[in-house]
């Protein structure tokens, strides 16, 4: 990938985090990327092309964040899935925009705005999902995890109380929500 194509999204990455894709226009991000807009065109089909490959470069990003907490195998399964989410928790108070999530700054957002980028978020959810219930299970396999009924249902709900703690957080602008989410996985995920 080209220097000028990963400066405009890590640009783009930081704008977006703070304001949303759709406040970002394409002048303030030539402007603060100090990249002339003939070099955009030359990476980006258009705003959703560039909208796109952001996404794509978040989730890619993303996927390598997991395996600091997931794949940590100093660490019982219980333990991983537990430091997972208080990262999240950690990345979402951060006071730097861009160690936020995406996901839940845009789900809203571009759900209606674009399919391709929805269709983007939503197969990165699919994956993170499907890491968390790995983890259950290999919790379940090394006795760190109580034996679940359904570990991709707890997955699923584990994620969405998650995403929802993370609005709740937003707009509360206190760390509250995290508390309680913590708490609420802590129950859910009880020890073998």
């Amino acid at each position: 990938m080209s220097d000028t194509r990963t400066h405009i999204l890590a640009t783009g990455r930081r704008l977006t985090a703070e304001r949303g894709y759709t406040a970002v226009g394409l002048a303030e991000l030539l402007k603060t990327a100090s990249v002339p807009k003939g070099s955009f065109y030359h990476y980006f089909a258009s705003k959703e092309d560039y909208g796109c490959a952001l996404l794509k470069a978040f989730v890619h990003s993303y996927k390598g964040e997991l395996g600091h907490t997931l794949d940590n195998s100093a660490l019982d399964a219980r333990a991983r899935l537990l430091a997972y989410f208080a990262r999240w928790q950690q990345n979402q108070t951060s006071p730097q925009p861009e160690d936020r999530c995406l996901v839940v700054k845009l789900s809203a957002e571009i759900a209606d705005l674009s399919p391709d980028m929805r269709a983007i978020l939503q197969q990165g959810v699919a994956a993170i999902v499907e890491r968390l219930a790995g983890t259950l299970r290999a919790g379940a396999a090394d006795g760190s995890i109580a034996p679940l009924q359904d570990n991709d249902v707890l997955a699923v709900t584990l994620y969405q109380i998650w995403l929802g703690a993370s609005l709740m957080a937003s707009l509360s602008r206190d760390e509250e929500p995290f508390r309680i989410a913590m708490q609420q996985t802590r129950a859910m995920v009880l020890p073998g």
